[in-house]
């Protein structure tokens, strides 16, 4: 009897402890389904290499929920529907950005949500029993892993490329590049002397040549000088020989019109005045000449040289 009665405790205490974790368990469930939550579909154009049912959703790095259903767009099979359900307070809002991110080195993956920017944002919500989307961000890890088929094709050419630019003829030609090369080396240092002599030389030259473009400077500024000056004064000169003759003419134009009766009247006087005027005005011509070379060209003038003339084909 006392045994029996053990096995009944024993029993009893069982019971009760399912009973207990059962009612613990329909607590739970009620306080979940009375919990509210949203259900968004997040539009993935890219592969979703990792991302499951259960698959956790986090907003700023804190779980707000999960992946309830994945689902090819019947529309475009590039695009890939992950239908989420998470938690009413959360601020899913119309600026709200989704992104595919690989959680640790598992290859699990997880749909991280961050906030924008858009100060004028709205809470998202869909339209006429429609669950409201978010189009998300390519990742860039998940593009790396796309790719990475080409990565490890690029990288097996150039290791091919590599391996055929180290062959062993390439290799005896940079061996025998870098000994011409020294040997062209040691002949330069050889010949050290000969090359600081030629530079000293060329050094000494060049001096010379900027001395003699010094004496040069300073002759041509004598020359501008001589010529300012010396010009300047002769074209004074010419022209106060010009009034002075123009003077002349004048009173000697008021003479022969003053005279005109009795020059008419004797031609013997008419002839020996007509060469006098000839002369004056190939005078005149002849100073007119100078004073035109004097202005146009004054340094040709007073050095000498004869004026450079045009070729005419």
């Amino acid at each position: 009897m006392e045994t029996r009665a053990h096995h009944v405790l024993i029993g009893l205490f069982t019971v009760l402890v399912i009973g207990a974790a059962l009612l613990f368990a329909l607590w739970l469930a009620k306080a979940d389904s009375d919990r509210q939550f949203e259900v968004y579909d997040i539009v993935f154009q890219e592969a979703v290499t990792g991302l499951s049912r259960g698959s956790t959703v986090e907003f700023n790095g804190i779980r707000i929920g999960e992946v309830t259903g994945l689902r090819l767009d019947p529309q475009d099979a590039h695009r890939v529907i992950a239908r989420v359900r998470v938690d009413s307070e959360a601020p899913v809002r119309t600026d709200t950005r989704a992104r595919l991110v690989p959680a640790g080195i598992t290859g699990i993956s997880i749909i991280r949500l961050t906030s924008g920017d858009d100060a004028a944002s709205t809470r998202l919500q869909g339209r006429d029993d429609e669950v409201a989307q978010i189009i998300a961000t390519p990742s860039p890890m998940s593009r790396l892993l796309a790719d990475g088929e080409d990565v490890v094709f690029n990288v097996n050419e150039l290791l091919i490329q590599a391996r055929a630019l180290f062959s062993a003829d390439n290799v005896a030609g940079i061996g025998r590049t870098l000994q011409n090369l020294e040997q062209t080396t040691a002949g330069l240092a050889a010949q050290r002397q000969d090359v600081s002599e030629a530079l000293r030389q060329l050094t000494l030259a060049s001096q010379q040549a900027n001395a003699a473009l010094a004496e040069a400077t300073r002759a041509m500024g004598a020359a501008n000088r001589l010529i300012d000056v010396q010009g300047t004064r002769t074209l004074n000169s010419a022209e106060r020989s010009m009034q002075a003759f123009e003077r002349a003419m004048i009173t000697l134009d008021s003479l022969v019109a003053d005279n005109r009766g009795q020059l008419d009247s004797g031609m013997r006087g008419l002839a020996e005045l007509g060469p006098a005027i000839g002369e004056l005005r190939s005078t005149l011509a002849s100073l007119r000449a100078i004073t035109r070379q004097l202005e146009d060209r004054p340094a040709d003038y007073l050095l000498g040289l004869e004026p450079t003339k045009e070729f005419t084909p």
